[in-house]
């Protein structure tokens, strides 16, 4: 009896120690992070969707005590890198920056994704759209732009980093404002659609200011109208597009942190909390007003109802304007 009971007590050890180490290794198992995060920027280097990328990644690294990259996956205004985000495994090792076009593209085309497979972090904040021309066009303000495109319907041509773009949906809105028709040229991103109109390769460009001061304040492209509530600190001459006598017609472009829907809760909150310390540092905020966005963070319930409010705000500007991907 005294031998069974001592193999039973024996026994029963050999369970509570293995189920000890086998909740050990779970736990090492779940711990966030245990191997390198990826940063998805679905634009080109040189915009705010790149500089954002970077910026968090090299912040978030050190306070995670992780490595942090960023892969630039750019191409039909953004869909690649936000599908192949909207695909990635829920498990917070992939997250994307993502511009004010995650919440319009669905709108336009098979983007192959919809907002219901991203799960938000953080909203981060946002840039105005500045249409703007290369002297020597002929056209020395909005109002002259808006004669000019009046007398010759669908003839003056503007960039913008792609279709359905908020930059392209600028113009789009000044159109349906004034009843004029100019002819959308898409290109691959900012720097791109900013070079065109600088090259005279169309008559104007419509562009998130990120990336656009060093364009203007060499003289190669002369801002027309801002596309923001109230004027850039770094263009104070350069009116808004309700100064100009558009009303209603704010249209900033935004940037937004996402991970795959499905990404445990948790990690979203410990991702949110440190995202949302990064944009408050003085530091990161001077950093991010010289490259032309204005950071004004906000947690992942608040852009949950950003989304919420904004997405068929999009849907119906982009309805009545007509658009259809090229």
């Amino acid at each position: 009896m005294a031998i069974r009971r001592l193999l039973r007590g024996t026994v029963a050890a050999l369970f509570v120690a293995t189920g000890f180490v086998a909740g050990g290794m779970q736990a090492a198992r779940a711990e966030y992070p245990a191997h390198t995060i990826t940063i998805i920027a679905h634009f080109p280097p040189g915009g705010s969707n790149d500089l954002l990328a970077r910026l968090i990644a090299s912040e978030l690294g050190p306070a995670l005590h992780q490595n942090v990259i960023v892969e630039n996956r750019p191409g039909a205004n953004g869909n690649i890198g936000l599908s192949a985000a909207a695909r990635a495994a829920p498990d917070g090792y992939t997250l994307v920056v993502a511009s004010g076009v995650v919440l319009i593209n669905p709108s336009i085309r098979d983007s192959g994704y919809k907002m219901k497979d991203f799960a938000p972090v953080a909203y981060l904040g946002a840039s105005p759209n500045v249409i703007l021309t290369r002297p020597g066009s002929g056209i020395e303000s909005v109002k002259d732009l808006i004669a000019k495109a009046k007398a010759n319907p669908g003839k003056i041509t503007f960039s913008s980093p792609g279709v359905g773009s908020t930059s392209q949906l600028a113009v789009e809105l000044l159109e349906l404002r004034t009843g004029t028709k100019l002819t959308h040229v898409p290109f691959q991103g900012a720097a791109p659609a900013a070079q065109a109109a600088a090259a005279g390769t169309t008559d104007l460009g419509s562009v998130s200011v990120a990336g656009l001061i060093g364009f203007i304040k060499s003289g190669k492209l002369r801002a027309l109208a801002q596309t923001g509530k109230e004027r850039w600190p770094d263009l104070p001459d350069v009116p808004t597009l309700e100064e100009a006598g558009i009303p209603d017609a704010v249209i900033d472009t935004t940037q937004m942190l996402l991970a795959p829907a499905g990404t445990p809760k948790p990690i979203i909150d410990k991702l949110a909390a440190i995202v949302l310390k990064i944009m408050a540092k003085p530091d990161v905020k001077e950093r991010m007003l010289k490259a032309s966005f204005a950071v004004h963070a906000e947690g992942a319930a608040a852009l949950q109802a950003r989304i919420a409010r904004e997405e068929p705000m999009w849907r119906d500007l982009v309805i009545r304007a007509g658009l259809k991907a090229k």
